[in-house]
């Protein structure tokens, strides 16, 4: 941790810590572009198809490769913390689980999630489900259970892997693989954490 003249010491940004948490899981500054991998050719979790929206011009695999990691950083505290609305979510672990889910899957379906938490803790419909994460829907999160949120969008995310894997393994005709078997398990873990 950094310190002052004096020696005290200067908080580490949260959202950096997030984001440092985000690379070393995506693995930077390794890069890759596995047929497997839908995202194509991607570094430290920055794909073509990302890089291309944020450079605003049409980008090559080259350019995914040569991507250095302060222009990586800039693109996730933008594009996956900032215009989301996500660095609004006071809870830090939860801010975290959303900011990486928005990663992972996108952040509307992420706001999406989030938003149903919200909707199933109230035990009514307060929040559209639009995944857009706006004033509103900030102030229904910030005032809410934020580990029963947290569980909430957790067993949200769990299902959808489940449902990714199962689907795919379908696609493929796959008939008699275990990964078939992934929502099922998956949403059979997620009762546990709703109870």
């Amino acid at each position: 941790m950094a310190t002052t003249p004096t020696g005290a010491a200067i908080p580490r940004d949260p959202i950096e810590a997030i984001i440092d948490t985000i690379l070393r899981r995506e693995g930077w500054p390794r890069y890759t572009d596995r047929p497997s991998d839908r995202g194509g050719p991607t570094k430290g979790g920055i794909t073509l198809e990302t890089l291309t929206g944020w450079r605003k011009r049409s980008v090559i695999a080259a350019d995914v490769a040569a991507l250095d990691e302060a222009e990586v950083r800039a693109i996730y505290r933008a594009r996956y913390i900032e215009e989301p609305g996500f660095a609004g979510i006071t809870d830090g672990a939860l801010r975290a689980l959303v900011i990486d889910s928005g990663v992972n899957h996108g952040p509307a379906r992420a706001g999406t999630w989030l938003q149903d938490a919200v909707n199933d803790l109230a035990g009514r419909p307060l929040l559209k489900v639009d995944g857009a994460v706006g004033p509103k829907t900030l102030a229904a999160v910030n005032g809410a259970d934020a580990a029963g949120l947290r569980r909430a969008v957790f067993v949200a995310r769990m299902c959808f892997y489940g449902d990714l894997i199962s689907g795919d393994a379908r696609k493929r005709g796959r008939t008699d693989d275990q990964a078939l078997n992934a929502a099922g398990w998956l949403n059979r873990l997620a009762e546990f954490m709703d109870a």
